[in-house]
Parts: structure tokens; C-alpha cells; sequence
């Protein structure tokens, strides 16, 4: 394959990876995920997200599916160069259930209840490419402008107790059920 052709291979490749987010199956992580790929955004995600390969990508996928209904990603820009690939996009949706954020010990640390309203926030996409699959992704959020969309913050004195009823929801749903997000 020539080099222009394999970088086009290598983009198509990182879009199809990010618009299963929305609504992929785990073959369809499979066939673009690497056994071994590593998401360094899993940090912050649930414990089923931490792990390598497709059922962790797609664990991923499932969390914010919990989160946000119509979740689309639209691609503005995506540039690639050996084996990275580099992508501008707008992830969009409506935010319809918990979004639980985790700390570095994989505990509940904040959960911010639905407010039914839409965001639209942009971010940047890192991905490196092995063996013709993602095998690594990082990205750039704006977090800030998404929580602001939302209501998240500034939280009324409304918001703050639903967020503690949630958290506390979700703290006893995750001792319960660890592998939450993952594949039955």
C-alpha cells in the first residue's frame, strides 16, 4: 500500500473508532480496537474502562451511552503521520443519566444526576495505530464548557443534593456490581 494510501487507512480507521462510541457492538470494537490498546482517559472512567483491548473500549462507549442519549461525535479535521493520527471533532448528546466520575483508585468520586439538557463540547483525538488497530488513544475535553452546558457548575443548592443522593446511589451500585459497563 502506498504511504498516502496507508495514512488515509490510518484516519478512516480512528473515525470508525470513535462513531462506534455512539453505538457499536463489541465486534465492532473488535475490529478496529488492538487486544493490547490502552485508553489513557480510562483513568478517570469506571473499572470495567481500565483494562486493554476492545471489552474495555467498549466499556468506555457504554458509560457514556449511561450518561448521554443521541450521542453523536462529528469529525471537523483528522491528520495523520506515521502511525498517529490526530482528530479535531464535537462530541454532542443529552445528558439523560448519572455521569459518574471515578478516581485514581477506580472509586465513585463525583456524580453529576441528569438534567435533560443538550451540550455539544469539542475535544481533540490522539491515536496510535499497530498491526492495521487502534492500540493507543488519549484526548484534550472541554470539560469546563460541557459542565457549564449542563448545569453541573455553578450547581444550585438543588443540583448539589441531587448529586449527593446519586453519588451515594451509585457508590452502593458499584460495590454491588463492580464490572458495571462491561460486556454480559
Amino acid at each position: 500500500m502506498h504511504a498516502t494510501e496507508q495514512l488515509d487507512a490510518n484516519i478512516a480507521l480512528c473515525v470508525r473508532s470513535v462513531m462506534i462510541m455512539a453505538d457499536g457492538t463489541l465486534p465492532d470494537f473488535e475490529a478496529v480496537v488492538h487486544p493490547a490498546a490502552v485508553n489513557r482517559e480510562a483513568k478517570d472512567e469506571p473499572p470495567a474502562c481500565r483494562g486493554l483491548g476492545p471489552r474495555a473500549f467498549l466499556a468506555t462507549a457504554r458509560w457514556l451511552r449511561a450518561a448521554f442519549a443521541d450521542l453523536r461525535f462529528e469529525v471537523h479535521e483528522a491528520i495523520a503521520r506515521d502511525d498517529l493520527v490526530a482528530m479535531h471533532m464535537t462530541m454532542s448528546g443529552r445528558h439523560t443519566g448519572d455521569m459518574i466520575a471515578f478516581d485514581a483508585e477506580a472509586n465513585v468520586e463525583q456524580v453529576f444526576p441528569p438534567t435533560g439538557k443538550r451540550f455539544a463540547a469539542t475535544h481533540s483525538h490522539w491515536f496510535r495505530i499497530a498491526d492495521g488497530t487502534v492500540i493507543e488513544h488519549w484526548a484534550n475535553r472541554d470539560d469546563l464548557g460541557t459542565a457549564l452546558r449542563l448545569g453541573w457548575v455553578p450547581p444550585s443548592p438543588r443540583y448539589l443534593l441531587r448529586s449527593v443522593l446519586a453519588k451515594r446511589r451509585a457508590i452502593a451500585r458499584f460495590r454491588r456490581h463492580p464490572d458495571t459497563y462491561l460486556e454480559p
